[in-house]
């Protein structure tokens, strides 16, 4: 077995081992969701805690790791008699992002339940963490349904296996530890919100403690077991610490000074509901008793909410988290002193946040004609193209309009895709739809169609009594029909004629809600751009809608308008991800108004390009942005090259009057 590397041998990361520290000292706190970039030491220290973690004692031979002093009445290996326990380090549970439902809750035998009435049960992943760590690297890529059963089972503390009358209970009380690289894309809320205390690291700019890092890691990867000699004197002293805090804990004195600091504290960021209050009380608590005081001070209060509101304040997943400190000292100032607990404890120096989205200056206004006059000197100088990185037609980055819930844009046909929800899909979870005979192991048991199969050879079985014979070949799998999450690729026209600020500002509007959507839907995102003379991949597909947000925000504009480039760059990102990921069906979001400038026949350049998408059977759509009185109905053609459908701003909107297919190749099935 491999020797972890030691918890108090992680340089720096403050906030992330006080956080782990706390939840050693109260599991009440409800667990730690580390965020930050990809080599910055959270698992390593996720994974060093384990270490520093208790003992626990547990009943002999159970496989549940039932407490000896007060056993689960309904664990499946009980009922447990008083008799012989065992004492046992605390487990640390990796759930792997592709874990299967039955890893994570456990599997029934269906075929031995029906033919011999055995309830046969193998526990699963939530049964092996009870009273122990459940750690999901990467849990922000888990799928949809291994969320939800988290979730079930962080509410109740129990998971429960239901299967065609076949029910299993036990108790499953975790504490959840989960990171994440918030450019691979963003939690769900209801499960954002499970979490107790969250953090955000990364990798110190520092070269001193930079060095201090490698030479740490050398020497363990050089010799573990010698490393872990040299601090296993520090790991003795934490151990001896929290142990020390858990049995001062309950002495602990939460006044009503602290508890009002709390409430104010959390009514003045606007969390919803009363976890935080919650989570800020028992945090604020296990912060007094790791410092060995029986009394919350006000630093405490400070300290917890630093830890467990940033998450819970953002308003939608384009903000940005974190708190502002100097309103949260005024906050404490205000309703500190009532018990006699100090001032604010506010002598850290506020950490300046990186602006987000929002907080981007609003540019100079300058004069603007219509996107059409922007476009005509470009067209008029001889055809001679400009650098893609701007020149004399290049003007500053539009705010974006307010987002508005847009019209469902989905693809049409069944797909097999990951989980999510846009398009129809043939899925492990949804509406059952039909049976077919199981391939490998049977997890969805289809009972009518299990029943008639078996039903024809009863006689020639020679059944006897009420039983029906059930073999192995009669078994039925469920087919079930939910909804899939696609690719959805922006292709976006930045060129001159798109420059007009108003025009630019709706259209920036317009693709931040198609944004918001596919958030909310689970799809994956790219971005092509195109103006002067290329088209860019302005963000790769990934699952990360903040960060094409943000590149949206500081899109340039100015130019020629390269269309065909822009959709041969598209079709190449399409390639490429086909063979990444074949399952992932796309959905090409063309926003322009389809004036095609620069180089010889560029309109016959652009739809021969389409045509493309047409051939492969790619759904599409183009968002019009075409304004103006003469209008050339130029993106209208371009859709119907791409065998898709063409949408203006004003349609895109779900509460407007005009009607939007849902499928939106409703016009190639048609024809």
């Amino acid at each position: 077995m491999s020797t972890p590397f030691p918890f108090t041998a992680v340089v720096g990361q403050d906030d992330l081992r006080l956080a782990l520290l706390l939840n050693a000292v109260s599991p009440a706190v409800g667990g730690v969701l580390v965020r930050g970039e990809k080599g910055t030491a959270k698992s390593t220290a996720v994974r060093a805690l384990s270490a520093l973690m208790p003992e626990v004692d547990v009943v002999s031979g159970c496989r549940f790791s039932c407490a000896p002093a007060s056993p689960d009445p309904g664990c499946p290996d009980g009922p447990h008699e008083t008799g012989a326990s065992e004492s046992r380090p605390a487990r640390m549970v990796e759930l792997p992002v592709g874990a299967s439902e039955d890893r994570l809750v456990g599997a029934l035998d269906i075929e031995r339940a029906l033919a011999e009435g055995v309830k046969a049960f193998e526990p699963g992943l939530l049964a092996d963490a009870h009273r122990g760590i459940l750690y999901v690297d990467e849990v922000n890529l888990l799928h949809d349904h291994l969320v939800d059963l988290l979730l079930d089972a962080a509410a109740m503390g129990a998971s429960y296996v239901e299967r065609e009358g076949v029910s299993v209970r036990h108790a499953s009380k975790f504490l959840l530890v989960g990171t994440m690289n918030p450019e691979e894309g963003e939690l769900r809320p209801q499960l954002l919100d499970r979490f107790g205390l969250t953090v955000e690291v990364a990798a110190s700019r520092e070269p001193d403690q930079r060095v201090e890092v490698v030479r740490r890691r050398l020497a363990h990867d050089d010799d573990p077991s010698a490393f872990a000699a040299r601090w296993a004197d520090e790991e003795a002293a934490v151990r001896a610490r929290i142990v020390a805090a858990r049995e001062l804990l309950p002495s602990v004195r939460l006044g009503d000074g602290a508890l009002r600091q709390i409430a104010a504290t959390c009514a003045a960021f606007e969390v919803d509901g009363m976890r935080a209050d919650i989570v800020m009380a028992r945090t604020a608590t296990a912060l007094a008793a790791w410092a060995g005081r029986t009394d919350v001070l006000a630093e405490d209060v400070r300290q917890a909410a630093l830890l467990a509101l940033p998450h819970r304040r953002r308003r939608n997943p384009f903000d940005a988290p974190g708190l502002d400190e100097d309103k949260l000292d005024e906050t404490l100032e205000e309703f500190g002193g009532q018990d006699g607990d100090g001032d604010s404890g506010g002598d850290d120096d506020p950490d300046p946040g990186p602006g987000g989205p929002g907080g981007q200056p609003e540019p100079d206004d300058a004069p603007q004609g219509d996107g059409d006059t922007a476009a005509r000197p470009e067209a008029g100088e001889g055809g001679e193209p400009q650098p893609s990185g701007g020149g004399a037609g290049e003007q500053s980055p539009a705010r974006a309009a307010e987002p508005f819930r847009t019209k469902v844009l989905s693809v049409p046909g069944l797909g097999e895709g990951a989980a999510g929800r846009r398009s129809r899909a043939r899925t492990e979870h949804g509406r059952t739809t039909g049976a077919r005979r199981p391939r490998g192991a049977l997890t969805k048991l289809h009972l009518a169609a299990t029943v008639q199969a078996a039903a024809p050879h009863q006689r020639a079985r020679g059944r006897s009594g009420r039983g029906l014979v059930v073999r192995r070949d009669d078994l039925r799998q469920a087919t079930r029909e939910g909804r899939e999450g696609n690719l959805v690729l922006f292709v976006v026209d930045a060129s001159g004629s798109m420059a007009a600020r108003q025009r630019m500002s709706a259209v920036k509007g317009a693709v931040l809600s198609l944004l918001l959507d596919a958030y909310q839907r689970r799809d994956k995102v790219g971005l092509v751009t195109f103006r002067g003379s290329a088209a860019d991949v302005a963000l790769p597909p990934t699952s990360s809608v903040d960060a094409a947000a943000v590149r949206l925000e500081s899109l340039p504009t100015g130019g020629r308008t390269p269309l065909a480039a822009g959709l041969l760059r598209a079709h190449e990102v399409l390639r490429v991800e086909r063979l990444r990921d074949p399952a992932r069906r796309a959905l090409v979001v063309v926003v322009t108004d389809g004036r095609a400038t620069g180089g010889p026949e560029p309109v016959a350049l652009a739809g021969r390009a389409a045509r493309l998408f047409a051939a492969d059977g790619v759904a599409s759509v183009v968002v019009d942005c075409e304004s103006g009185p003469v209008r050339l109905g130029l993106a209208g053609q371009l859709a119907g090259e791409l065998g898709g459908t063409a949408v203006t701003l004003d349609e895109l909107r779900a509460d407007s009057i005009a009607g939007l297919v849902k499928d939106v190749q409703g016009s190639r099935r048609a024809a």
